[in-house]
């Protein structure tokens, strides 16, 4: 599926799959908004299409980007992000395998672990991915099938060493899984780290215009990229036409808008040390970050997403979230607008009384790409009104 790898990354967020149409010499390829394909004769598809939800020419567009970018063979697009990760471990799992996964990840993936594939079947460890040896003792785990990795974390910022934890896996025998939602293919590339799988929500960052649910899987040509894309066609959990559309648009821009994200956070972040109202800081373009060093060879740039613990507890943190202006309380992340977010009471509420709780002083703020002096400001009026 993939194109060819040559041009630069900006060039083929514009170019792969997007030849112009022949019929009509259009630069942009148009919407195929069609449920069904007219055959020459029986079994005689055009190029291949039949039904749109075994595929859909808007579609296989998105699905060649994708893996132009990650650097991958096959790329499968999915209604949401939850629906690719659910496609993938349909694919790779059986009742009774075990799974290892961050102590921190993503609150929705941990409940589509426990609760839908726990009720399957599949067990799971949660570890801290910065301790190798703590994983190396769950890989030995019997059944053991399957590493899910996520780097930089929700909403901590961890960040993971992808190589050496994919020779981890390995020596276990497991499957390699990489969300890479929050760094996108613009800034890391797990595939290349030594990754088997990439996920993506792509309604944060690659659609990044907050208006567009979508999600998929990067990977290798094999046995599993076929069994993933029999769930795809035998479940049916595909990106519509329009989202895939829509998606492509916004990744036209992902190189551009990622570099302007990162100067955004990095500003943000370098003003938030040392604030009197501050308990903590959580972001890799910090040199006090735990994670920095590494960040900075695994990735191009530290991203868009920062979190903030506040002193005065999960009281300041609510007056907080609620006294921004030009940040958006709002649920998700990656559009070109800035939003806040409370995780202990909304993206992260399902895993409240678990070991991934997330501290309830914290605020997640995801920034956009609008003049860093009013981010700044607003940042700061609504932490001299906290309390």
């Amino acid at each position: 599926m993939t194109e060819s790898t040559a041009e630069g990354f900006a060039t083929r967020a514009i170019h792969a799959g997007q030849a112009f149409d022949p019929t009509t010499g259009a630069v942009v390829p148009p919407i195929y908004q069609s449920s069904t394909f007219v055959q020459d004769g029986v079994g005689g598809l055009r190029g291949g299409y039949e039904y749109g939800r075994s595929g859909n020419p808007t579609r296989t567009s998105l699905e060649t980007v994708l893996a132009a970018l990650e650097g991958g063979d096959r790329a499968f697009a999915f209604a949401s992000g939850l629906a690719a990760e659910d496609a993938l471990l349909r694919s790779a799992l059986r009742p009774g395998d075990h799974l290892v996964l961050g102590n921190d990840v993503y609150g929705g993936t941990h409940r589509l672990i426990q609760r839908i594939h726990g009720d399957w079947g599949i067990r799971n460890t949660a570890v801290d991915l910065t301790d190798l040896d703590a994983v190396r003792t769950a890989l030995a785990t019997d059944g053991t099938k399957l590493l899910w990795i996520e780097t930089p974390s929700n909403p901590l910022m961890k960040i993971s060493d992808i190589a050496a934890l994919a020779e981890l896996g390995y020596a276990a025998g497991a499957l390699v899984v990489v969300d890479n939602t929050f760094a996108s293919p613009a800034l890391q590339q797990p595939l290349a780290l030594g990754a088997d799988v990439v996920v993506h929500s792509t309604t944060k960052y690659l659609g990044g215009h907050s208006d567009v649910i979508g999600g998929a899987l990067v990977l290798r040509e094999g046995e599993l990229a076929e069994k993933v894309g029999f769930q795809q066609f035998a479940a049916g959990a595909i990106a519509a036409p329009m989202e895939s559309w829509l998606t492509v648009r916004g990744i036209k821009t992902l190189d551009v808008r990622l570099r302007r994200h990162s100067e955004n956070a990095q500003a943000i972040a370098e003003a938030l040390v040392g604030h009197p109202a501050v308990e903590n800081v959580y972001y890799p373009g910090l040199p006090t970050h735990p994670g920095h060093e590494l960040a900075a060879r695994q990735m191009s740039a530290f991203g868009g997403m920062l979190s903030v613990a506040l002193k005065g507890g999960p009281d300041a943190a609510r007056r907080f979230v609620e006294s921004t202006a030009v940040f958006q309380l709002a649920e998700s992340l990656g559009g070109v607008e800035s939003l806040i977010g409370y995780p202990s009471e909304m993206t992260h509420a399902s895993v409240r009384g678990t070991e991934l709780e997330v501290p309830a002083n914290v605020v997640r703020l995801s920034v956009g790409i609008e003049d860093v002096r009013d981010l700044l400001a607003d940042v700061e009026q609504a932490l001299e009104r906290r309390g």
